[in-house]
């Protein structure tokens, strides 16, 4: 096992569409801090919604298999969401941050370490603000979890995603 960064891991960071949400027109979903479930990290379909905006020019604000978004600011900052395909078209909101897990590591496996005492502990210290807590980019990169080999990720991963169902 080898202690890496967040943004070793990733292949990009980058910040969420500030668009405003609108009645949602059947199947562009739009997700917000707020549709992020405190429980269970899943996209909370009760109160769907779009983004309202002209969603050719948003093409790089919708997410894609191996994305991990984080909550940068506010009382819920460092909630995570792991993307998952049959939520469908979902474009992500301003005040989330979109990491790409990069191809040779496992969405899964680094996921769970956004689920742990050690990023909650991390998001505690680094949140500190003479105001509204928050945590950019640049300090979710800084991170540090272990990483084996990618085949040992993927059995790791899969072993927690299986307890978190079960828990669930």
């Amino acid at each position: 096992w080898e202690k890496r960064k967040l943004g070793d891991v990733s292949s990009s960071f980058e910040y969420g569409l500030n668009a405003a949400s609108k009645k949602f027109d059947g199947k562009h979903k739009y997700i917000r801090i707020t549709d992020i479930d405190d429980e269970t990290h899943l996209f909370s379909k009760s109160n769907l919604t779009s983004p309202d905006i002209n969603l050719d020019k948003a093409i790089e604000y919708m997410l894609r298999p191996n994305d991990i978004l984080f909550a940068r600011t506010g009382a819920s900052v460092g909630k995570t969401y792991k993307y998952i395909q049959t939520d469908g078209e979902v474009y992500f909101a301003g005040f989330l941050i979109r990491a790409t897990i990069s191809k040779d590591n496992d969405v899964d496996f680094i996921y769970q370490h956004t689920l742990t005492n050690k990023y909650k502990n991390f998001i505690k210290v680094t949140s500190q603000r003479s105001g509204q807590p928050g945590v950019n980019a640049k300090e979710f990169r800084t991170f540090e979890i272990m990483i084996p080999k990618h085949d040992e990720q993927q059995k790791v991963g899969d072993l927690l995603k299986t307890f978190d169902q079960l828990i669930t």
